[in-house]
């Protein structure tokens, strides 16, 4: 296993899916990198279409959205959700793709098989270079916030298109179907390393495991597996509550730097050390009376 800090110096070649390596130059375009996100929105701001938007455009993309949801929200929890018909949702779709040069998408939480169906219908229509998707799925509570059918959706209409996924250790368990209790998931350190071989089975290009929830360790740890290696990133881990939308935020500064020609390792590499500063500056923000958004515009964030 190659181990990898957020530090580290970038390589001057990119490296295709194949393994094959050419100049970053000429994997970059001159156009403006675009970005589309496909989330709900959070009325709150920290997380969501307003979280993805920020994360986009901190690291040097353009941001444009489709909203699948919209929910009363805030820092202290989700009052209501109100899904977007499907019908709403395909015209905000097809609005942007026959418009926009979209070069990387990134997809948040969806709700149920249907609109799962919609959106990867249109990605298959419309085939962007590149996509990202945050599977949305375990409450905080380890509640699932999908059915199994839309999880089962889920594994066989989309993961398979994208480039990346990028679930925390409950989501991986939901994905690779393990049984093992929420409670034991966020303790057990050696669950991660558990976990690779089954979501190797998905048929998905790579996924970045994100060790987040293992609170007690020193690092924040992620894995990114790919089906001959597994790549580890690791960053100092910050205390403090204020870590609402890591997640959408990390995803989505990935598929803005792989919008803007870097291949996938630098992507992600780059991703994990812009949401560790995002993290690191969240308590310079007053927001809110309980977990509140990380610091997405923090003082040095376009140097990332």
């Amino acid at each position: 296993m190659l181990k990898v800090t957020p530090t580290d110096v970038l390589s001057k070649h990119s490296i295709s899916k194949n393994g094959t390596s050419t100049p970053a130059s000429l994997t970059q375009s001159p156009s403006t990198p675009i970005v589309l996100t496909i989330a709900g929105s959070d009325s709150g701001g920290g997380a969501g279409i307003q979280a993805d938007i920020k994360a986009i455009s901190a690291t040097g993309s353009y941001a444009c959205s489709v909203i699948t949801a919209i929910t009363a929200q805030n820092t202290l929890g989700v009052s209501a959700i109100f899904p977007i018909p499907l019908e709403h949702v395909e015209k905000q779709l097809d609005a942007v793709f026959s418009d926009l040069n979209v070069v990387a998408v990134k997809i948040g939480m969806l709700a149920d098989c249907d609109i799962i169906k919609v959106v990867a219908a249109k990605i298959k229509q419309y085939k962007p270079a590149f996509l990202v998707v945050d599977p949305v799925m375990v409450a905080t509570s380890g509640d699932l916030l999908l059915k199994q059918s839309a999880i089962s959706t889920l594994k066989s209409e989309l993961l398979p298109l994208a480039d990346l996924i990028t679930p925390n250790l409950p989501e991986g368990a939901a994905l690779s179907g393990s049984d093992v209790p929420f409670s034991e998931i966020k303790c057990n350190e050696g669950a991660m390393d558990d976990m690779i071989s089954e979501l190797r089975q998905l048929n998905v290009n790579a996924v970045l495991l994100k060790g987040g929830h293992l609170e007690e360790n020193e690092n924040s740890n992620d894995l990114l597996i790919f089906q001959d290696h597994v790549e580890q990133l690791t960053a100092k881990r910050v205390n403090t509550h204020n870590t609402h939308g890591t997640g959408c935020t990390l995803s989505s500064a990935i598929a803005s730097y792989l919008a803007q020609g870097h291949d996938l390792l630098q992507a992600v590499k780059l991703g994990k050390q812009y949401i560790s500063n995002a993290i690191a500056h969240a308590d310079e923000l007053d927001i809110g009376s309980g977990h509140g958004p990380v610091n997405h515009f923090f003082a040095g964030h376009a140097d990332v």
